[in-house]
């Protein structure tokens, strides 16, 4: 089944070339069933990279999936133009009312600034407590993951000596949990981050459960509260040629970095990297929208406003 957005979106051609299932929302109207609906907070500087990311992830259910792009107001982009954040994202004050089945807050590069110290950070921490009786069931990626633990159970983030940078094998723990099901013994997901949350920090944290870590990038994969907050502190959703851009960009820009690990073949930049971990990003998002969204949402999400969608003219009629 499609995943639906807004008919103008430009990640919407390039998904359709990829053979992917995509609705507009004049064809979501002619269908008699209730979408799952998925807000999306995207952190990410350049939006529209993250954009076609997670709805690639989000394509592989039999489910419709309606997807609302969410922003905070706090914060003004500096990388994404305003006409993009004008026609295709939701400020999150907008939201309040609202209920979702799933949300899906991601990662920034504020990994070596404190939390306190981020400029949306009060904004964030109110997203953190509205998802907790408004979302079914929230996935927080990378530096989203870390700034949610910090939130709800107070695990601060280390700063590492390298970065974790390339594709690392991760071993399934708690095989019997819905969200790994499928998940091969060892599997491969991308890393690109400074910072850790360290295994142990996690480990005694009563409230959560590993499900899949590495040797050498820790954590991978944790949830709390039976899958309404499940942490992912890698970046599953990334694409090929996402760790390659990441390398050449700080080449270009002079700064210390080493080669992704485990990426290029034979070591070799001039190579096109192998896309070893794109199933088990498949399998974790399908698990994730089947046994913790769809399986555990109400069909009516509470008398909320959902009869409608949120308006486009939603400015005016506030």
């Amino acid at each position: 089944m499609p995943i639906k957005v807004k008919n103008n979106l430009p990640a919407k051609e390039i998904l359709e070339r990829e053979n992917i299932f995509v609705m507009d929302e004049n064809r979501a109207m002619h269908q008699d069933i209730r979408p799952i609906r998925i807000a999306i907070l995207n952190l990410m500087p350049i939006k529209e990279a993250t954009e076609l990311q997670l709805l690639r992830m989000l394509s592989n259910t039999p489910l419709q999936i309606d997807c609302t792009f969410v922003r905070v107001t706090s914060h003004e982009s500096r990388h994404t133009s305003k006409s993009h954040l004008d026609s295709f994202y939701v400020p999150f004050s907008v939201l309040k009312p609202y209920k979702f089945d799933g949300m899906i807050i991601t990662g920034a590069p504020l990994e070596e600034m404190a939390f306190e110290e981020v400029d949306y950070w009060h904004e964030l921490t109110e997203i953190f407590d509205w998802c907790e009786d408004h979302v079914t069931s929230t996935i927080y990626l990378c530096w989203g993951a870390q700034a949610a633990a910090y939130h709800y159970y107070g695990l601060d983030k280390v700063l590492k000596d390298h970065k974790v940078f390339g594709i690392y094998e991760h071993r399934v723990y708690n095989r019997k949990v819905p969200l790994v099901r499928g998940f091969d013994d060892v599997f491969l997901a991308p890393h690109s981050r400074h910072t850790e949350v360290p295994v142990k920090a996690v480990e005694d944290c009563e409230a959560l459960t590993i499900l899949a870590q590495s040797e050498e990038a820790g954590v991978y994969l944790a949830m709390a509260e039976n899958g309404r907050k499940i942490f992912v502190m890698g970046h599953p959703e990334y694409g090929r040629t996402q760790l390659k851009k990441e390398y050449e960009r700080d080449l270009a820009k002079g700064l210390p970095i080493t080669m992704p690990v485990n990426y290029f073949p034979d070591n070799d930049p001039a190579k096109e990297p192998l896309l070893t971990w794109r199933s088990h990003a498949n399998n974790l998002y399908t698990n994730w929208l089947n046994y913790y969204v769809y399986q555990s949402t109400p069909y009516d999400l509470g008398g909320t406003p959902w009869g409608e969608a949120i308006p486009d003219n939603y400015e005016e009629r506030r």
